[in-house]
């Protein structure tokens, strides 16, 4: 399981734990599974998948390091 949290400039969107995520990044989608090599990356305009929970996005950024994953965005 991942520990994902994904905040807005003035809440937080999600916090939790995921089997994994989907992300819009610069150069595609990708999914971000436990035990994920550390990553950093922008997002694009897309949608935001982690298990059931979805949210549109406009851009952000996205960090994985140790089964962590922490995304900021712009709704």
């Amino acid at each position: 399981m991942l520990d994902v949290l994904i905040l807005g400039p003035q809440e937080v969107f999600f916090e939790g734990r995921a089997r994994g995520a989907i992300f819009p990044g610069e150069m595609g989608v990708f999914e971000v599974l436990p035990f994920h090599k550390p990553l950093l990356s922008r997002l694009i305009s897309g949608v935001i998948i982690a298990d059931d929970f979805r949210l549109e996005i406009i851009r952000g950024v996205v960090q994985v390091k140790s089964n962590k994953v922490i995304a900021i965005v712009e709704k």
